[in-house]
C-alpha cells in the first residue's frame, strides 16, 4: 500500500498533512473523484477553479480533478 495525499487548489494550495492508503494510483484517482462529486454540491464552497490535486508519497502529482469540470472547460474555450 502507498499513501496518497489531497490537496485542494483554487489558486492557494490547502496542503492534505495525512494522506490515505491505496493499493493503486487508480484508487486514489477514483478517490479524487468522489470528493469532487461530494464539494460540487456543498454550498460553502463558491471558487469554480477548485481542484483535487492527488499526490504520492515522492510528492509527485499523479492527477487533478477538478471540482467544476464544465468551468474549466469554459475557461479553456
Amino acid at each position: 500500500m502507498r499513501t496518497y495525499y489531497f490537496d485542494m487548489k483554487d489558486g492557494i494550495p490547502t496542503r492534505d498533512r495525512t494522506g490515505l492508503e491505496f493499493a493503486t494510483s487508480a484508487g486514489a484517482i477514483e478517490h479524487s473523484r468522489d470528493l469532487a462529486r461530494r464539494l460540487r454540491h456543498d454550498p460553502r464552497i463558491t471558487d469554480r477553479r477548485l481542484s483535487i490535486v492527488v499526490v504520492d508519497e515522492t510528492g509527485a502529482e499523479i492527477h487533478r480533478e477538478p471540482v467544476y469540470p464544465a468551468a474549466v472547460k469554459a475557461s479553456l474555450a
